[in-house]
């Protein structure tokens, strides 16, 4: 690892650190092979249900360990800030109250109506401003200034640390493993992918996901250069991002094999998939990594492959039109569907 990766990813001793933390708040969650989606994509598919976590995502394992050191590096500390469309906010929410510090979360307007709720009855306190979560971002930042609270960002090395504890399940369990595919939103899912399978010392190759409605982390990776993208995902909120991370992407311009993007109709057909084929529910951003093993699934066959069912924090009237979409049919196409023509639509996309 170079000394830059050194200074943004953790070490194995501080996954395994930061593991204990974890493990303190809730338990390892499963990774199943399902046989119903191995058909569907024609190969091995190992998912990570991450949508087991206590807030139903994979991100409350950052939350805890970020402010666990928080809280003991700061004991004054008046109270924290941030800001979500969900996922991290009940992140921080659970966590701030494990350790008895008072949480304030800033969203868009318009945000989920369940994940508010949810972040709420945790002892969140709620703030709506702004269009979409860039917005809502500078808006915290702007407020822990006033307000002399501590800002948690959305990514940070503490929360990497805290995630990867879940990849190192996963990896370990199956290391074996030819590819991963991962979400991007802010990052620190994919950071710590990246970092479990280095300090695993394994080779798997990892593939990004973003939305191809909040494209900054594809274009930018492409393009060498961070670059701002607008974003217009109606389902996928947890990869709604305008504006990368600098030290998120520096690591996936130098780990990750490829991003690819899909689009909210194959996020949604991947979610009733999900629940369909498992009985598990996942939000839009908890299906992108099987939305895009589908859409590559000719070059995937005879591979063992990994994706993370990241999230189930879907709001009812939405996972309902899902479920009466018309069901896809896999199967046939994943047996006479060839690597070439996934590859060509792959480098089309790229072009566009």
């Amino acid at each position: 690892m170079t000394a830059a990766l050194h200074d943004l990813l953790p070490n194995r001793t501080e996954i395994e650190t930061a593991a204990r933390t974890v493990y303190a708040a809730m338990q390892a969650t499963p990774q199943y092979s399902w046989p119903l989606l191995n058909q569907a994509l024609g190969t091995e598919l190992w998912v990570k249900h991450e949508n087991h976590a206590p807030t139903g995502a994979f991100k409350v394992r950052g939350g805890l360990v970020y402010m666990e050191k928080l809280s003991r590096e700061q004991p004054q500390l008046r109270g924290v800030i941030s800001a979500t469309r969900g996922n991290h906010g009940q992140s921080v929410g659970l966590a701030a109250r494990r350790f008895g510090v008072q949480a304030s979360i800033v969203v868009p307007q318009g945000n989920s109506r369940e994940k508010n709720a949810a972040m709420s009855a945790l002892g969140v306190s709620l703030i709506e401003h702004g269009k979409e979560f860039q917005e809502s971002r500078e808006h915290a930042a702007q407020l822990a200034r006033e307000r002399q609270l501590h800002m948690i960002p959305s990514f940070h090395r503490d929360l990497v640390g805290g995630v990867a504890s879940y990849w190192m399940e996963l990896l370990s369990a199956q290391p074996d493993l030819d590819v991963l595919l991962v979400p991007v939103g802010q990052g620190s899912g994919m950071c710590a992918a990246v970092a479990a399978r280095n300090a695993l010392g394994l080779r798997t190759s990892i593939i990004g996901v973003v939305s191809a409605h909040a494209l900054a982390y594809k274009l930018s990776f492409e393009q060498r250069i961070k670059l701002e993208s607008p974003v217009t995902t109606l389902i996928a909120d947890g990869m709604a991002c305008r504006v990368p991370d600098e030290a998120s992407l520096a690591v996936m311009q130098s780990q990750v094999d490829e991003v690819l993007a899909v689009t909210d109709d194959e996020v949604a057909d991947a979610m009733k998939l999900y629940f369909t084929a498992t009985h598990n529910v996942a939000e839009g951003a908890g299906a992108a990594a099987l939305a895009a093993a589908l859409q590559i699934r000719g070059r995937l066959r005879g591979k063992k492959v990994g994706v993370t069912l990241s999230g189930g924090n879907v709001d009812h009237d939405m996972f309902a039109d899902i479920l009466r979409r018309p069901a896809r049919e896999y199967a046939d196409s994943a047996c006479s569907n060839g690597g070439a023509g996934d590859e060509s639509r792959l480098q089309q996309r790229r072009a566009a």
